[in-house]
């Protein structure tokens, strides 16, 4: 019996030791994404070697070791296999970001050139010019920072001169998690003359704008902000929060078709002692395609308030926004509503970068004070046509059109957006 049980003793250490499963052990460590520093200086900061015990802890701290070194933009860490065969056998795979970097040339016949990481802001310079009905011609620059607060993000110092004089301070960033997917900030000050009182409109602002994309069609975003305005011997200042909802099918807004735009917004301004002001937008636009690339576009829109604006914050009536064959500013008003009814016709290929087309159309608008009436108003009426070019960041348009009752006007409209 005691030769028995010494035998199932012998049989027994073995089979334990052979039902522990195998410990992960990394294999291997590649380093990518790496221009400047070299893979051992990186393995070194990472504090892992190929023999060492992989846990589930290591992948995080050894992104934490990469991040404290303050050397990267970005560092991540992955898991992966070295052999389907042995699964225990890990691979570190270690990817940095460096930034930007730059090559200069050494001299040295040995190593006639290096590679050395920029120094200081990686800034964009891209010019700013845009002609608009009524304000003229817009241009100047813009410094933009990509990157500047973390992943998808941007912060911009657009300064123009012209038709808008402005300096301003500009943050966008995209998120990927939470209740929002893109949040924008800044502060600016402005001046430009008014249209229809041909004095100087002074603003200096201060905004925040939160959106939600539900759909790529469908977004939704709240804003507050701070303006300070002097206009005409005015100097007022309020806060405004409001909010807005945007359904959007359009891949091109000017060469859209078979298309819908829709917005409603919601605006609250508050002047202190002064009381309160509700402002609401309701616009929409739909494009029908008909023969061949022909679109007939349908636009109809609507400002309103619930009491008397302030001259600086009423709509204008006149212009490419709203009723051509009048000048921007022919008329201003508490409520304004116009539509139009457009048949745009492109003369090249859709294939084809650059864009050409002509356009026929009929405007109508009225604009007037609170608290009068749409029905007690008499609509304003111009009629013409439009030639337009469009090129990726380039839009420029001409049109010609008769206000009835009026002259015969001739409108500019263009941007170069990059």
């Amino acid at each position: 019996m005691w030769a028995a049980a010494a035998l199932l003793l012998s049989l027994a250490g073995p089979l334990a030791l052979q039902s522990q499963p195998p410990v992960d052990v990394i294999a291997d460590i590649q380093v990518h994404g790496n221009v400047v520093t070299p893979d051992e200086e990186i393995r070194q900061l990472a504090d892992v070697q190929i023999g060492q015990a992989f846990t589930p802890e290591t992948i995080e701290r050894t992104a934490a070791r990469l991040r404290a070194a303050k050397r990267f933009h970005q560092a991540d860490v992955l898991k992966r296999f070295a052999s389907i065969a042995d699964p225990s056998q890990i691979v570190l795979v270690i990817i940095v970001d460096e930034g930007p970097v730059r090559i200069e040339t050494t001299g040295d016949p040995t190593r006639p050139a290096r590679v050395v990481r920029k120094r200081g802001p990686n800034l964009l310079v891209l010019p700013v010019l845009t002609y608009e009905d009524g304000y003229g011609a817009t241009y100047g620059v813009r410094f933009t920072a990509p990157n500047a607060v973390g992943t998808s993000s941007r912060v911009s110092f657009p300064v123009t001169w012209g038709g808008e004089k402005r300096a301003a301070a500009e943050l966008t960033k995209d998120l990927s998690a939470g209740p929002f997917s893109r949040v924008e900030a800044g502060t600016s000050i402005s001046r430009r003359t008014h249209p229809f009182y041909d004095q100087d409109d002074n603003r200096g602002r201060v905004w925040l704008r939160a959106t939600r994309d539900l759909r790529p069609s469908l977004h939704v975003a709240a804003r507050t902000e701070w303006q300070h305005v002097s206009f005409r011997g005015i100097d007022d200042s309020f806060l405004e929060a409001g909010a807005d909802v945007i359904f959007d099918t359009r891949l091109d807004p000017m060469l859209a078709r078979n298309a819908v735009y829709l917005r409603s917004a919601w605006n609250h301004i508050a002047f202190g002692n002064r009381g309160m002001i509700e402002r609401s937008t309701v616009e929409g636009a739909g494009y029908l395609g008909l023969i061949g690339q022909t679109v007939l576009v349908i636009r109809a829109q609507r400002y309103g308030a619930n009491t008397p604006l302030p001259p600086y914050l009423q709509p204008m009536l006149g212009g490419v926004d709203n009723l051509r064959g009048f000048k921007a500013g022919t008329a201003v008003g508490d409520t304004l509503v116009a539509g139009s009814a457009e048949l745009r016709v492109p003369l090249t290929s859709p294939l084809k970068l650059g864009k050409i087309g002509v356009s026929a159309f009929v405007d109508v608008g009225a604009v007037y004070q609170h608290p009068s009436r749409l029905s007690d108003q008499g609509m304003m009426k111009g009629v013409g046509g439009s030639v337009w070019f469009s090129v990726a960041v380039l839009r420029f348009s001409v049109a010609v059109a008769r206000g009835i009752g009026a002259s015969t006007r001739v409108h500019f409209g263009g941007t170069l957006s990059l």
